[in-house]
């Protein structure tokens, strides 16, 4: 397994214009970061009869309230939570498919969320995105050659035709992809293999820094180790800085440096992965541990969550977990828990884990 290198916790923080504190280690910081998608359509159907009155009805899904994270240079990490809690929203944000309701991503210490596409070109070239799905993320009209090329040809204008070539040559060949290849189309080629022209053409550029959304979850188990094994790979040889997004744990304990659990739109935990699957502290993060398959004698008994998970129509008021918490009290109801840094690198939001109750 390729070992990635921690960066201390204790990092010596400075200040960015805003006044927030931000580590100098740090490539990519996200800072309060909310997303909201309308439900209401446009303002004429917005508009609604109550009470004899004309009034102006929206309705919006949540999907992402208040994240803030940082992504440490050289680290792996790892997003983790249920279907819907916001993951795949926040890896479109940071890489500016999609625009973010209110909040703040910095790389590399320059503020990019504001920026236009064209502003946005030369992060382009530092930033690429590896999608879950293989089927859908290549073009069915351009054979690999093209698809590789594409980029190339964007970002290095002067490049010559030979170069370009080459440089394919060279990316087919690290991902494990015979270059002779380069003809065929995307229908061609396996879920597998397609994922691995999808990591070729992210590593094309010579990024620092991928957003994975998934990427092996749509393939076979018998593959998913391989991909998972050419991504570290990677990451040692080209000194890459990974957003991982996932909903598999076992994916996480073999190659997160760092993890951060979210639920229904907001972080609960962030912890070194080796810290957080030993001792979990928030109780989502802990209900979630202990769901994985074990063999040992010894492991915690499974924990039952009661009740289902709130709507992001209408979140509930104070911790968006209490309704699920065997542990909530008229606090969490209340208050919305912030994300606290403890003494051991790991920071929770949780109101019992602050008050000492757990």
């Amino acid at each position: 397994m390729t070992h990635v290198a921690n960066v201390p916790a204790s990092a010596v923080t400075a200040t960015t214009s805003g006044g927030q504190a931000t580590s100098p280690s740090a490539l990519l910081e996200i800072h309060e970061l909310t997303k909201r998608f309308s439900l209401s359509g446009d303002f004429l159907e917005q508009l609604r009869f109550k009470g004899g009155r004309l009034v102006r009805h929206q309705e919006h899904v949540h999907a992402i309230n208040g994240v803030s994270l940082d992504i440490r240079r050289g680290e792996a990490l790892c997003v983790v939570g249920e279907s819907g809690c916001g993951k795949s929203t926040v890896a479109r944000i940071v890489m500016g498919l999609l625009s973010p309701s209110s909040g703040e991503i910095r790389y590399d210490g320059q503020r990019i969320d504001h920026l236009s596409a064209r502003q946005l070109l030369p992060y382009r070239k530092r930033m690429q995105m590896i999608f879950q799905n293989p089927y859908a993320s290549l073009n069915p009209r351009m054979t690999i050659q093209q698809t590789l090329e594409e980029p190339l040809r964007l970002h290095h204008p002067d490049w010559s035709r030979e170069r370009v070539r080459d440089k394919v040559v060279e990316v087919m060949t690290s991902v494990g992809i015979d270059p002779d290849w380069g003809k065929r189309f995307g229908h061609e080629f396996s879920g597998g293999q397609r994922q691995r022209i999808a990591i070729a053409r992210a590593l094309a550029v010579d990024p620092e820094f991928i957003v994975a959304d998934e990427p092996i979850s749509a393939l076979d188990v018998s593959i998913q180790a391989q991909v998972l094994n050419l991504l570290m790979d990677a990451q040692q040889r080209h000194d890459l800085t990974y957003l991982f997004i996932t909903h598999d744990l076992a994916v996480v304990e073999h190659f997160g440096t760092r993890v951060a659990v979210m639920y229904l739109g907001t972080v609960c935990e962030v912890a070194p992965t080796a810290t957080l699957f030993a001792s979990p502290r928030h109780p989502y993060t802990q209900a979630l541990m202990s769901a994985i398959p074990r063999l040992e004698d010894d492991r915690p008994q499974h924990i039952r969550l009661s009740g289902e998970v709130p709507t992001p129509v209408n979140l509930p008021s104070g911790c968006v977990f209490h309704a699920r918490c065997p542990h909530a009290n008229e606090r969490c109801r209340r208050e919305v828990p912030s994300l606290i840094a403890r003494e051991d690198g790991t920071k929770v939001a949780c109101h019992g884990v602050e008050e000492g109750r757990l």
